[in-house]
C-alpha cells in the first residue's frame, strides 16, 4: 500500500504592528514537506497583518480583543485537520526542510509526544541585545538534553490529539510568557516523552533592545518560572535551570554581597574575586562562542549583561518564594 503521508497544522499567532510576519510567511511558502496546512490567529485586531496572511492561506482566524499566545495557539488547535501540530511565532523564519524533518522524528518513534528545535546562530538583526539574546537562546538549547523536560513554541511539534488529551496551553497565561513551558511540565508529568533535536533549526528575527530584554526575562519570563518551579516542586536539570545557571544564581547574590561589604572592609575582595572566578569558570563555554562569534569586546559586554541576568533572576526567585512563604503563614492564622 502507498505511504500516506501524516497532515502538519502550522499554527502561528500574530498580533498589531508584528515585527518580521511577511518574512515569516514567505519562509512558509517556500516548505518542501507537501502535506501542510497553515493557519494563523490575529490575537486582536490586526487589519494589516490579516490582509498579508491572507494572500498565504485561506485559514486566516481573528480573536476579536487580544488574550494572549496561549488562547490563540488553542484557537487555532481546534480548526487544525492536521496529525501533527506544529508551532512558531510570526517573527520566526522556518527553513523549507523542517517540517520534513519533524515528520521524520515522528515517524522513527511512534512513542514520542512532542519535538522541537532551536534557533540557529544567525540572528539577522546587528545590534548588541539582539545578537546577545538570540545567540544565547541558540547555546542554552544547543547544550540542553535530547530527553527534554519542556516544550518550545518557537519551533515545536506535538502529536494532536496528544495535545488535547492535556487540554492544550494554559489560557491563564494571558500575555507571551512560559505558556511552552507549563504545557511541556504537564506533558512530562502525564508520562509523554519530549525531544529536543539540535538539527531541527529556524531563524528569529526579533529585534531586542535593554528595556524588551529585561521586561520579558524578568516579567514574563523569571517570576512566572519561578512561581511554576516553587508551584511544581521541580528542579529539572535543563534549559536555564540547569545546575551550573543554579550556582551562577547564587554566585551573583555572594558577588553582590560581597561588594556591598567592600565598603567596610577590604578583606572582602577574596570573596569578589573568588566569586568572580568561578562565574567566568562556569560560564566559560558560552563566553568561547561569544568570542568566536563576535571577539573580546562583545565578550566583555556579554559578561556584564549575563551576570546582571543572573542577578534578576536571583530577585525574581527569592521574591516569589517568599511571596509564596507569606500567603502559606497568612493561610495557616486565617483559615477559610
Amino acid at each position: 500500500m502507498k505511504k500516506i503521508d501524516p497532515t502538519v497544522s502550522i499554527i502561528i499567532p500574530v498580533h498589531k504592528n508584528a515585527y518580521g510576519f511577511k518574512e515569516c510567511l514567505e519562509g512558509l511558502s517556500k516548505i518542501t514537506y507537501p502535506n501542510y496546512e497553515i493557519i494563523i490567529i490575529a490575537d486582536g485586531p490586526a487589519e494589516l497583518e490579516v490582509q498579508l496572511a491572507k494572500k498565504y492561506t485561506t485559514n486566516v482566524l481573528q480573536l476579536k480583543t487580544p488574550c494572549g499566545p496561549a488562547k490563540a495557539r488553542n484557537f487555532g488547535a481546534k480548526r487544525a485537520t492536521g496529525d501533527i501540530l506544529f508551532f512558531t511565532d510570526s517573527d520566526v523564519i522556518v527553513y523549507p526542510e523542517v517540517i520534513d524533518q519533524v515528520v521524520q522524528v515522528f515517524h522513527d518513534d511512534a512513542d514520542l509526544a512532542a519535538v522541537f528545535g532551536s534557533y540557529d546562530e544567525h540572528p539577522p538583526e546587528p545590534n548588541f541585545f539582539s545578537q546577545y539574546k538570540n545567540l544565547f537562546h541558540h547555546y542554552v538549547h544547543q547544550t540542553s538534553n535530547s530527553e527534554a523536560s519542556s516544550f518550545w513554541t518557537g519551533c515545536g511539534s506535538v502529536r494532536r490529539n496528544i495535545f488535547w488529551e492535556i487540554n492544550g496551553f494554559n489560557e491563564q497565561y494571558r500575555y507571551p510568557s512560559i505558556e511552552d513551558i507549563e504545557f511541556g511540565y504537564r506533558l512530562k508529568k502525564a508520562g509523554f516523552s519530549i525531544r529536543f533535536y539540535k538539527s531541527i533549526l529556524v531563524r528569529h528575527l526579533k529585534h531586542w533592545n535593554l528595556f524588551s530584554l529585561f521586561k520579558t526575562d524578568f516579567f514574563n519570563r523569571a517570576i512566572p518560572w519561578s512561581d511554576l518551579i516553587l508551584s511544581e516542586n521541580s528542579f529539572v536539570n535543563d534549559l536555564n535551570i540547569k545546575i551550573q545557571e543554579r550556582i551562577s544564581v547564587t554566585l551573583v547574590s555572594l558577588l553582590t554581597i560581597s561588594l556591598l561589604l567592600l565598603f567596610i572592609t577590604k578583606w572582602m575582595l577574596i570573596p569578589v574575586c573568588f566569586c568572580m572566578s568561578l562565574l567566568l569558570l562556569l560560564n566559560k563555554d558560552l563566553y568561547k562562542f561569544y568570542y568566536y562569534k563576535h571577539g573580546w569586546i562583545f565578550v566583555i559586554k556579554a559578561v556584564g549583561w549575563h551576570w546582571f541576568y543572573f542577578f534578576y533572576c536571583a530577585i525574581a526567585f527569592i521574591s516569589v518564594y517568599s511571596l509564596k512563604k507569606c500567603q502559606h503563614l497568612l493561610t495557616k492564622s486565617f483559615p477559610t
